[in-house]
């Protein structure tokens, strides 16, 4: 699938750093390694936490004890979910953040994300005294990119208040929590040690405008502009109806109207969840050229709520999806369900791909093709998301790339725009053979080179943490 449509027989030049040189059709093969099968851009995931790989499961009983903890912990919404994933990390040492963390962007990887931006706000140690190295925690995660061989945009989070007015963080929190100085000097540390190495980037997040009182937000945009202005830039925001009203009690606005008239948001920010917003907010989020970062699976699994995809396309809003509490780790299977989703509560088959109110030439032309128009879109948002040159296969590009088993009965016949639907939409599970990240396969006939290692380190941490 190349930028203008689909072609056969393509020779891609890739150079040394793992960028697309040329792209030529009919060209002389020989010497040419030879790609068998389907080829796709790699999809970006815009949203992780790494160490809720482990937990996944646990927190799907009502009114039971969180495993290890003697206290109650509901999981009836997000509030309660998030009683048990903080009674979960208080026990993650860094050892098994790594081990996590590696396991599941093997996982990714097979699944047909090339890059995963990290939201990662698991600095401090469990009692929420400081590493010796403020940057332990961070390291652990490139660790573990780079052992997986997956390309990673790291957002360190800033997290100070439990609540809207700057209320204190609460124990539970206390390995979140960094002065706004700390902050900064943590990604004066992470820019100086990483900056400008392959298949990295570095961006800033902060966690919600509940946890990021307005003037650190300030100071924060103002030290990271400082470091690097192209910084990607993230942030919970609009995730459930109790935030917003707690944000309207707080302020007298809707958070993302807040954010809109705080802050100056363009194509650098992404907004996660957005799941709830007026006409306005809608309106002015997607005229901003802002990502709204969609993550079906987990907003599906914590009751938030649905995002109101047409409407937000019909107004030229960008869009990218995330595996967020990773409990899939398929992008076809999140676009399948942010679609059906849609189809249920609008009561047809195609409301994701409504007609645009003001038609925008830059974004990604829109065929009739469900699944293949929300894969564009996704890959579009999805590298802006993570600022960097990924989504398509053309020269200037990295060459991140997905070949596709189109010998898999669930493919059968398929080609072009039925292919990419069929992804989406028909049982073509395991459908992914290889996959290349910066030039590199990291994934060849769907094995991982340290897939043994990578697993046995999993599952030791993980049977390590419950029986603790």
């Amino acid at each position: 699938m190349l930028e203008d449509g689909w072609a056969d027989d393509i020779v891609l030049e890739i150079d040394e750093a793992g960028m697309i040189q040329s792209i030529e059709a009919g060209a002389d093969t020989r010497g040419c390694e030879r790609i068998e099968g389907a080829v796709l851009p790699g999809m970006g995931n815009l949203h992780s936490h790494a160490f809720q790989r482990a937990m996944a499961g646990l927190a799907e009983q009502t009114g039971t004890k969180d495993p290890g903890d003697s206290k109650l912990a509901k999981g009836d919404d997000f509030w309660g979910w998030r009683d048990v994933m903080y009674g979960f990390l208080a026990r993650l040492a860094p050892d098994q953040v790594e081990a996590i963390a590696g396991w599941l962007y093997l996982e990714m990887l097979k699944g047909g994300y090339t890059g995963v931006a990290e939201f990662h706000y698991l600095h401090n140690a469990p009692d929420g005294s400081a590493y010796e190295d403020s940057t332990e925690m961070s390291s652990r995660i490139i660790a573990a990119a780079n052992r997986a061989g997956i390309a990673l945009t790291l957002l360190p989070v800033l997290y100070q208040t439990s609540d809207f007015g700057g209320q204190p963080a609460v124990d539970a929190q206390v390995r979140f929590a960094k002065s706004t100085s700390e902050y900064l000097a943590m990604l004066e540390t992470l820019h100086a040690r990483h900056a400008g190495k392959l298949d990295f980037r570095l961006g800033i997040a902060a966690h919600s405008l509940r946890a990021v009182p307005p003037e650190a937000l300030s100071e924060m945009l103002e030290g990271a502009g400082a470091i690097d202005p192209t910084m990607p830039i993230h942030i919970h925001i609009a995730e459930t109806t109790k935030e917003v009203a707690d944000c309207i009690a707080w302020s007298g606005a809707p958070p993302v109207a807040w954010l809109l008239d705080h802050a100056a948001v363009d194509h650098h920010w992404t907004l996660v969840h957005a799941t709830h917003m007026s006409e306005v907010e809608i309106r002015r989020a997607a005229r901003s050229g802002s990502i709204a970062g969609l993550c079906p699976t987990t907003e599906a699994n914590l009751g938030d709520g649905l995002f109101a995809l047409p409407d937000y396309l019909r107004e030229g809003g960008r869009i990218g999806i995330g595996s967020d509490a990773n409990v899939a780790l398929d992008p076809f299977e999140e676009l399948r369900l942010l679609d059906y989703g849609q189809r249920l509560i609008h009561r047809q088959r195609s409301p994701s791909l409504p007609e645009p109110s003001q038609p925008d030439p830059s974004l990604p032309d829109q065929s009739a093709s469900i699944g293949a128009g929300l894969w564009r879109r996704a890959l579009d948002g999805g590298a802006t998301a993570l600022g960097t040159q990924t989504g398509c296969l053309a020269p200037g590009y990295r060459a991140d790339l997905i070949v596709i088993d189109t010998d898999q009965a669930g493919l059968a016949g398929r080609s072009g725009e039925f292919l990419l639907d069929s992804l989406v939409f028909a049982p073509a599970r395991d459908a992914i053979r290889d996959v290349m990240v910066g030039g590199a396969w990291v994934i060849k006939d769907r094995r991982h080179e340290a897939e043994d290692d990578l697993a046995v380190k999993y599952l030791a941490a993980v049977t390590e943490m419950m029986a603790g």
